[in-house]
């Protein structure tokens, strides 16, 4: 009997399914360090640098020696301001002792799971939805509910599918608006439907905001918590700088909640990470203080390769793609394309189709059984606009044999 035979994982780490999405980055890089040409459409990162006025901050922290221990929810200056930020952006008056600083925007999701949900507590995660809002509502001990957004509508959230999903256990609903896969960004007039729901049903909500400055052609963001003082009482605004800032690798994220819950949060992460990095936490500082040029540059771009990779999808016959508003994602599924043959297989689902790209175009994309919809596929725009485009000629190219 092997060392790896007689160790006894428990039900919690056998239960965790990998991520999809870093697994598809993983293999596409695999591929590309072995000389193969790989197009990534996989990656959910920002492919512009981190803004001087971030890289600046943290060098000059590194300069002072600002490599010690910090308080474990962050550091006043960046609570602060992240205070003036969700104030000045979003109408949402936090004192700072009601924010917390975390390793990324997933551990501030993790941290909110794990103090509001208790064993056999119902979460609604509306579908599609992240890969990993199931597995952290799980590793809490919660059961995810899945309610299906409409397709037709652009994914768009359905006030009365929460409803008829919602049982004497349910207590909280996960909200991600920009949507991550989908781009849909829930409008402010069903976002107050949402908060009705919520007080309604006396639930809490999570809302996910980490996409907030992603939206295009007129789109607005808006919080939840900012359509009534009640319903900012039940929420927990979570947000950071890896998407808006080109941040990713610096690991910074941040909750903003009732105190109670995020004195909660702030003991519980004390004994797991302690702080965030202080030097990340300085190079956060900068980003959130410093002028917004970078950001408006980079939204500016996103929306032209947005624009560019909806018209080239929808150009393919057989593919349904409904057009994002925010984030850099888009979600195609298979349509009329659903049993047809391509290069000696037949497309039964998106993971047919991801494969199909990958060995054939060189071509990463994400299969969309990771976002709770089985015939659909991810592609990231977070690439070049000469990478967008060579990978588009490839796609174009291989699903025009199928018969």
């Amino acid at each position: 009997m092997t060392v790896e035979e007689t160790i006894r994982l428990t039900k919690r780490a056998l239960g965790i399914e990998p991520s999809a999405t870093l697994a598809v980055d993983s293999r596409a890089k695999a591929l590309a360090a072995a000389g193969k040409d790989i197009v990534n459409f996989g990656v959910g990162e920002p492919d512009f640098p981190t803004p001087p006025a971030a890289t600046e901050a943290a060098t000059e922290a590194i300069r002072e020696g600002f490599t010690k221990y910090t308080p474990a929810a962050g550091i006043p200056q960046l609570r602060k301001a992240i205070r003036e930020k969700l104030l000045r952006d979003n109408g949402l008056d936090y004192d700072p002792e009601e924010i917390v600083v975390s390793v990324g925007a997933k551990h501030s999701l993790y941290n909110a799971f794990q103090v509001l949900c208790e064993v056999g507590d119902e979460v609604l995660v509306p579908s599609p939805y992240w890969v990993t809002y199931p597995e952290q509502v799980r590793l809490a001990g919660g059961v995810p509910v899945f309610v299906k957004t409409d397709k037709p509508a652009g994914y768009k959230l359905d006030v009365a599918a929460l409803k008829a999903h919602v049982t004497p256990r349910t207590r909280i609903l996960i909200l991600n608006s920009p949507s991550n896969p989908t781009g849909a960004v829930v409008p402010p007039s069903e976002m107050e439907a949402v908060a009705e729901f919520v007080l309604r049903h006396n639930l809490y909500l999570i809302s996910d905001e980490v996409y907030e400055k992603l939206v295009y052609h007129g789109a607005v963001h808006r919080s939840p918590a900012a359509v009534d003082p009640e319903v900012k009482r039940r929420t927990v605004v979570i947000n950071g700088v890896s998407k808006a800032y080109a941040m990713t690798g610096w690991r910074i994220g941040y909750a903003a909640a009732p105190l109670a819950v995020a004195k909660a949060m702030a003991a519980f992460q004390g004994h797991v990470t302690s702080n965030p990095t202080s030097i990340a936490q300085r190079a956060a500082l900068g980003a959130l203080t410093g002028d917004s040029e970078a950001v408006t540059a980079m939204v500016t771009e996103f929306e032209a390769r947005r624009d560019y990779m909806v018209s080239r999808l929808e150009a393919i016959p057989g593919l349904r793609t409904p057009e994002p508003e925010g984030a850099f994602y888009v979600f195609p599924s298979l349509g009329g394309l659903a049993g047809a043959r391509v290069a000696g297989r037949t497309l039964a689902d998106g993971s047919d189709l991801a494969m199909i790209l990958l060995e054939e175009a060189g071509v990463a994309v994400v299969p969309g059984v990771a976002f709770g919809k089985p015939d659909a596929v991810r592609f990231s725009y977070a690439n070049s606009m000469a990478n967008i485009e060579k990978g588009m000629d490839r796609v174009e190219e291989v699903l025009s044999k199928a018969s």
